[in-house]
């Protein structure tokens, strides 16, 4: 089973993808940790990724691409994926299910997980608050600002991406900002039935 997420920054995608994981035994691949962990190396490459992720900008296609053509082709991927955080643009979708086809395969499911930005905001820095009061680690990303950038990013870029899964009749919708529960429930129900 491959189920790409789709979703601006902070609509669930990760919690819910944890939750396919543990459903469905299969892998969560999520762009974001890779790259956060290569910004925590101590690299040239990784100091890269740091400040473009602490300026709310996205890492470019080149190395994402790289990342999660890697990661896929390891064995414990061919049982299946969530993809969290990837495809970002257009041309990434395109090169990954051109990639696919090489290999015979094909995305099963394409789930967008839709929420009001302003309410999302909100969510975002309640979040960020609580990581700091429990003393633990703030994502370099989870201020105002960045949160602007990454939101414009993903409209200008990523949101496009709904049409063009809607349009290989593989896209589903749910509303993220249910309760986390209820949002799995939609989800695996969504996924049983389409089978």
């Amino acid at each position: 089973m491959k189920i790409v997420l789709l979703g601006p920054p902070g609509a669930g995608k990760g919690t819910q993808a944890k939750r396919l994981v543990s459903a469905y035994n299969i892998l969560h691949l999520s762009t974001g940790d890779m790259m956060r962990a290569a910004a925590a190396a101590e690299t040239p490459l990784g100091h890269e990724i740091k400040k473009t992720m602490a300026d709310g900008k996205l890492v470019p296609d080149p190395l994402i691409m790289a990342a999660v053509l890697e990661r896929i082709s390891q064995a414990d991927a061919k049982h299946g994926f969530v993809l969290d955080g990837f495809p970002r643009t257009m041309s990434q979708a395109v090169m990954f299910d051109d990639l696919l086809e090489l290999e015979s395969a094909e995305l099963d499911h394409a789930i967008q997980l839709r929420v009001d930005e302003e309410i999302l905001l909100d969510r975002i820095m309640i979040r960020a608050r609580e990581m700091q009061e429990a003393s633990g680690d703030v994502r370099l990303d989870d201020n105002h600002e960045a949160l602007k950038v990454r939101l414009r990013t993903y409209n200008e870029q990523t949101a496009p991406l709904i049409e063009y899964y809607q349009s290989r009749a593989i896209l589903r919708s749910i509303n993220g900002l249910l309760p986390a529960d209820s949002v799995t429930a939609e989800l695996l129900t969504l996924i049983g039935c389409s089978r």
